[in-house]
């Protein structure tokens, strides 16, 4: 099976994550961050990938380390489970209107990490 379990503590946060590739969209999410909690559901719900996330943070101070150490941990057991990545599609992309929003997505699991932000804040 395409299991794995990571765990992650810093001055900040202590994160513990385990994943199951092939499982049925269930999940135990818990980062002290509702909307966090709620995206990371509909990730596990909708790839139908079991997640589990135990997180704990200095919320009091903000809650960008508990989102930032969260992406890092599940990023990490994701790869762990994939291993070889044998059998998968290296990377994909989807346009998706839910509600009242219209998402895009797109995803590379080469390893190799790139981001282009282009955004104007007023």
């Amino acid at each position: 099976m395409r299991k794995a379990q990571i765990s992650r503590t810093t001055g900040e946060t202590s994160i513990k994550a385990s994943v199951n590739l092939d499982g049925t969209g269930q999940s135990q999410i818990e980062t002290g961050i509702g909307f966090l909690d709620h995206m990371l559901d509909l990730l596990a719900r909708h790839s139908l990938i079991d997640i589990n996330i135990a997180a704990k943070g200095d919320l009091h101070v903000d809650f960008h380390h508990t989102a930032e150490d969260v992406g890092i941990v599940l990023g990490q057991a994701i790869k762990k489970a994939l291993a070889d990545k044998k059998g998968i599609t290296r990377y994909a992309a989807v346009d998706l209107p839910m509600d009242e929003a219209l998402t895009r997505v797109a995803i590379d699991v080469s390893g190799r990490p790139f981001l282009v932000f282009k955004v104007e804040f007023s």
